[in-house]
């Protein structure tokens, strides 16, 4: 079964850090575009952030470029989002997705959620004083 599990999630005051995990079982994430996205309360979900499949090419919101890096580790079949001076808009859920069949390998936080077919559970993140 596929499917990916997140981590990391949390409270912490406004210039705080975390750092989100993203787990996959039943495939390997390398292959794999792999995406965060952010739901603030009431809002639609965005992406903040992707990273290539095969390759280490990523592609960064602009509200997060600068604070938020995502990496992958494929010993352990996991990829990061390390989110430095947290503000209180980035509060919300936050989820992996995975497009298992990447076409193309390249991603950007615009693309579509109808591209990925695995979704994680999400992870919350409070950011408050």
């Amino acid at each position: 079964q596929l499917q990916l599990v997140e981590s990391g999630g949390g409270s912490v005051q406004p210039g705080g850090s975390l750092r989100l995990s993203c787990a996959a079982s039943g495939f390997t994430l390398r292959y794999s575009v792999i995406a965060w996205f952010h739901q603030a309360p009431g809002k639609d979900r965005e992406g903040v952030s992707c990273i290539f499949a095969g390759g280490d090419g990523t592609h960064y919101a602009d509200s997060v470029k600068g604070r938020f890096t995502i990496a992958r580790d494929n010993a352990e079949n996991t990829v990061y989002l390390q989110m430095n001076n947290l503000k209180p808009e980035d509060a919300g859920t936050y989820y992996c997705a995975a497009s298992v069949v990447p076409y193309p390998p390249s991603c950007t936080t615009e693309d579509s959620k109808g591209r990925y077919n695995r979704w994680g559970q999400g992870t919350q993140v409070t950011v408050s004083s």
